[in-house]
């Protein structure tokens, strides 16, 4: 069995990082995203189409982040704490 980089929560519905890959994957994606938010803070635009252009590329990010934790984590369920 391959080692899991993401572990599913104990209440609720996700993952946390269980491994130092898991912490690598969440540590790049917060470092993407802040670097989205200052590129739009460098552009000094309240335009819509810069908006539109920051909520995409992090909408992305989220995706590929929810793919990676699928991929390599445990499978996601709903979860009340109660152990089985």
């Amino acid at each position: 069995m391959k080692k899991l980089w993401f572990k599913a929560k104990q209440y609720g519905w996700g993952w946390y990082p269980a491994t130092w890959q898991g912490w690598l994957v969440l540590l790049g994606f917060l470092v993407l995203d802040f670097g989205n938010v200052f590129r739009l803070d460098v552009k000094h635009g309240s335009s819509p189409a810069v908006a539109r252009e920051f909520f995409i590329e992090t909408i992305i990010l989220v995706i590929v982040l929810i793919w990676i934790c699928y991929r390599t984590g445990e499978k996601p369920r709903w979860s009340w704490g109660v152990k089985k």
